[in-house]
């Protein structure tokens, strides 16, 4: 339907949307694709999209050229004129037709057309240009990198553990409140942006799918953090002394948020398959990066059930541990139940 409109326009009117859209398009598509990272695909769409646009300014070029230069002599003015002969007989002259004035046929103006056009896609490219500068979810067009929306499990059915416990919130929940804009910046990587966000409605291990635990995870270039809660009758300090049968040497007591804190390290593990591909070999359960974890009781008395956020990296490093705590402070504060919880 679009296509048969346009071939509705005039010529002078068609070609410079053609050649303004296929432009606009092609340098917004290889923008996201070299500046964005998005990959080969959108590079070769913007690299036809522009062909096509530079293929549209010359079938213009040639138009033009065309109207400029004069028109071929027809074969019916070059054959010369031969004179009639003359002869003695009279002359009768012809009765005298009134001349009828036929009304001149205006061409179209290309110049006014050609602007036309141009001027037209000129105020859509504008309107592009500031809905790209307009806050998106209530976020000031800072320059503040977006961050990745959340991926979630939500034709799964909520696990039963999640409706027996009362004020349990969902992976969603989570995912919702870690997932923030600023939260790069509490990482100390202000420049980089989220590239996934997922919630899960788990349970926690070992208990029959009775205690439940959702999960939320979001990932950026430098770190990978994680954010559960587990609604079990677990205490801080009940946690902090089983740290002391282990290598507790890295826990430390502290409050946040008025509320009992510790935080441990300990080794993610690493889990390798292979899928038939031939570029990786199955094998057992190895030792993953090094992980730094906060966990932060439920209430200020302790009475059971806790936050953990964990951050790590492939390369080992981590952040400082006052970074942790400020995560914690900007996060927990923002955990509400949202409509799935309610259910």
């Amino acid at each position: 339907m679009l296509g048969f409109l346009v071939r509705l326009l005039p010529f002078w009117i068609r070609e410079p949307l053609i050649i303004l859209v296929g432009t606009v398009f092609g340098v917004r598509i290889l923008f996201m694709a070299l500046v964005d990272g998005e990959g080969w695909v959108p590079a070769v769409i913007g690299a036809v999209f522009l062909l096509g646009a530079a293929l549209r300014v010359r079938v213009v070029v040639h138009a033009l050229r065309a109207r400029r230069r004069p028109a071929p002599a027809t074969e019916a003015e070059l054959v010369p004129v031969t004179p009639a002969p003359v002869t003695s007989a009279p002359v009768i002259p012809a009765p005298v037709t009134p001349a009828v004035r036929r009304p001149v046929e205006k061409k179209p103006n290309a110049f006014a057309q050609a602007s036309f056009a141009f001027g037209l896609f000129a105020v859509i490219g504008g309107a592009l240009w500031i809905e790209g500068k307009l806050p998106e979810d209530g976020t000031a067009a800072t320059g503040a990198s977006r961050p990745a929306a959340c991926r979630l499990d939500e034709d799964e059915e909520l696990p039963g553990a999640y409706r027996s416990t009362p004020g349990a919130v969902t992976g969603a929940d989570l995912c919702r409140a870690l997932n923030r804009t600023e939260l790069p910046e509490l990482l100390g990587t202000p420049a980089e942006r989220s590239v996934y966000a997922s919630g899960t409605d788990n349970t926690a291990p070992l208990t029959d799918r009775k205690v439940a635990q959702p999960e939320a995870r979001v990932e950026f270039e430098t770190y990978t953090v994680e954010l559960s809660a587990t609604y079990n009758k677990l205490t801080v300090a009940q946690y902090a002394k089983l740290t002391t049968y282990g290598d507790g040497r890295d826990a430390r007591k502290l409050t946040v948020l008025g509320r009992p804190a510790l935080l441990t390290s300990d080794h993610m593990m690493k889990i390798q398959f292979d899928l038939g591909s031939g570029e990786g070999a199955s094998g057992p359960v190895e030792q993953g990066p090094l992980a730094r974890t906060l966990t932060v009781a439920f209430d200020g008395k302790d009475r059971g059930g806790s936050y953990d956020l964990t951050v790590w990296s492939e390369s080992g490093l981590l952040p400082d541990d006052s970074a942790l705590v400020d995560i914690a402070e900007a996060v927990l504060p923002r955990i509400t139940r949202g409509a799935r919880g309610q259910d």
